[in-house]
């Protein structure tokens, strides 16, 4: 892991920055993001192998789950947090995409994970 500055606002901050799979991840005031190698813009971590609005919550790289905020019939809401999960010395909190139903919670605290592993299912409704 390195640290990188930023400039935000005038203002220089430093950030931890992981590299993985040619990616960068970075948590930064609370959420977490993933930059592409040679994208122009970031993203925020849903997982590389999720999409926006599927209800499938996708672990962003290989890692240990640490904590699961949900259990199978709970409805959330967007941006609700689900898994957190540690990888690379750093803390990654995974949200809900969507409004809906747990229909699936595979995340179990204490145990590793894949990149792209499913941790939880939400309904969309």
């Amino acid at each position: 892991m390195q640290i990188i500055e930023v400039d935000v606002d005038g203002r220089r901050e430093r950030v931890p920055v992981a590299r993985a799979a040619g990616r960068m991840w970075f948590h930064w005031r609370g959420q977490t993001y993933v930059i592409d190698a040679g994208a122009s813009r970031g993203r925020r971590a849903g997982g590389p192998t999720s999409r926006a609005g599927t209800g499938n919550i996708a672990a962003p790289m290989p890692g240990k789950i640490t904590r699961v905020g949900v259990e199978l019939g709970d409805t959330v809401t967007k941006g609700q947090v689900l898994v957190v999960m540690e990888a690379m010395k750093m803390e990654y909190t995974l949200q809900a995409d969507v409004d809906g139903l747990v229909s699936e919670v595979s995340a179990v605290v204490h145990t590793n994970v894949a990149q792209g592993a499913i941790l939880v299912k939400v309904i969309p409704q």
